[in-house]
């Protein structure tokens, strides 16, 4: 009865600190929220999963409010960098990768630096982890992957325990059907964790207006209906009466995006695409027609990091290292060159989702630019290895040939894309002002569940506005 007494009134505290009426599925959750602060087992973990628009946010940043009068300390963390910015906007308080936070590096006796998964010295501290959709199971800094990493860094601290938050909805992690992190069978066959779970599903009252959650939640409903075996729908948007869902034909882009670069910077307006082809055709468009920037790379232009990197950043820096996903500024560039068969450049960036951190000094690999795959292929990365490896040909033991190529500048150079159009994966766990989905190639059939997710996903990425870039006719109410 007690226990009963002190979660009700931590319940009460939660919504107190709301900015609006609760849903019932907010009094629920936070209901379920004051369970698991005082749940008797040391392995809880909280899971919030929820629609786009259902009051994820104003849930969270109450429940973080909450908190110190507790005296329950909090970590915020994210996937990227992106992602933690967000989070730290909404509710005030500084937030940080995942990868910053548990993993620290150490050079081995070799001379190797190597990244490891650090100690948690926390105590008493509830570790919130959002965009927890992005967080997969492929293998991570060490030999586990970044979600076993978490995991076990998170419970191997006194009386610490983890809330993951995140949108089923949304894109799983590259090379997976489905997110693990926000599986409570998976959670809990492979962790053996205590799962307390709840899903938000009612849009708020406040954000009805809005077309881009209007046709967000229609979409994630037949996203639902889908997985419970029903036959695909062509998806039909509501543009009318909205001005924040906007059709857009192709000749219209350019006068599009002068508006909406004059609006607002360049870093809060991009194109969604379905491949890194068509985001290089994009990102080729705007840089001539638009910004009129002739050279490979210029100062002013925006960037995407697209392959972690530990080179070029100090540990004292408060990023840790440069991740993939990373944006950033070109403040200035010089000493453009071709060398072992790639393109580089010399750079000063600001890393734009890190506001703190001073501008460094890095090289860029050009090559990547517009390459039509992610980053580096394997068969490139080999040929770069090899081409390196021959300047240290004179170098008797391979360990010191090694280590010696693990210390050059351009073996380390940024890989990079150009950020005025991304693919959906890159933007996942970001947010702009302004967002114009490509539809791409599509064939006359009936749309399945993963373009539904990649359109959800492409959806939930604006604030502000979302602009249809050549969706046929079908996708349309009023002309279905």
């Amino acid at each position: 009865m007690e226990t009963h007494g002190v979660e009700q009134r931590v319940q009460n505290l939660i919504l107190s600190r709301f900015p609006h009426n609760p849903t019932s599925g907010q009094r629920d959750a936070c209901a379920a929220m004051s369970r698991f602060l005082y749940d008797s087992d040391p392995r809880s973990l909280f899971l919030l999963k929820g629609y786009a628009g259902t009051g994820k946010t104003s849930l969270v940043s109450a429940l973080i409010q909450t908190l110190p009068a507790l005296r329950v300390n909090t970590i915020l963390l994210a996937p990227t960098g992106r992602a933690a910015k967000v989070i730290a906007g909404y509710s005030g308080r500084p937030a940080y990768t995942i990868h910053k936070k548990i993993y620290m590096t150490a050079t081995d006796a070799s001379g190797v630096v190597r990244t490891v998964r650090g100690i948690n010295k926390h105590s008493y501290t509830l570790f919130i982890v959002d965009e927890a959709s992005m967080i997969g199971i492929e293998p991570g800094a060490t030999r586990h992957s970044l979600l076993e990493d978490l995991v076990e860094y998170v419970y191997s601290g006194s009386h610490c325990r983890l809330m993951l938050i995140g949108d089923t909805a949304q894109l799983p992690p590259v090379g997976q059907s489905e997110s693990p992190a926000l599986d409570e069978r998976f959670l809990s066959a492979s962790f053996s964790l205590n799962l307390i779970s709840c899903e938000l599903t009612e849009v708020v009252r406040q954000q009805q207006l809005s077309g881009i959650l209007i046709n967000a939640t229609a979409l994630r409903s037949q996203i639902a209906r889908m997985q419970e075996g029903d036959e695909a729908q062509m998806p039909l948007f509501q543009t009318d009466g909205y001005e924040d869902v906007v059709r857009l034909q192709g000749e219209d882009l350019m006068e599009t995006l002068y508006r909406e670069y004059g609006d607002f910077s360049l870093e809060q307006v991009v194109v969604v695409c379905r491949s890194n082809k068509r985001a290089n055709l994009f990102n080729q468009g705007v840089r001539g027609s638009v910004l009129f920037r002739e050279e490979e790379v210029n100062a002013g232009d925006y960037l995407m990091v697209v392959k972690n990197n530990y080179y070029w950043l100090d540990e004292e820096s408060n990023i840790g290292f440069i991740a993939n996903g990373d944006i950033v500024e070109v403040l200035s560039v010089r000493n453009v060159q071709e060398l072992y068969g790639f393109r580089f450049a010399d750079a000063t960036l600001r890393f734009v989702d890190y506001p703190d951190e001073e501008p460094r000094d890095c090289k860029l690999l050009l090559s990547t630019l517009y390459s039509e795959s992610p980053s580096l292929t394997g068969e490139e990365s080999e040929r770069f290895f090899e081409a390196v490896m021959e300047d240290y040909a004179d170098l008797p033991h391979k360990a010191d040939r090694l280590r010696e190529l693990r210390q050059n500048p351009y073996y380390n150079a940024l890989q990079v894309k150009f950020a005025y159009a991304l693919t959906c994966h890159k933007t996942q766990g970001g947010q702009w002002r302004t967002v114009i989905v490509d539809q791409g190639y599509l064939g006359e059939g009936p749309v399945d569940r993963d373009y539904l997710r990649w359109l959800y996903t492409a959806f939930t990425r604006a604030t502000d506005r979302v602009y249809l870039l050549n969706f046929d006719s079908r996708f349309f109410a009023a002309e279905a």
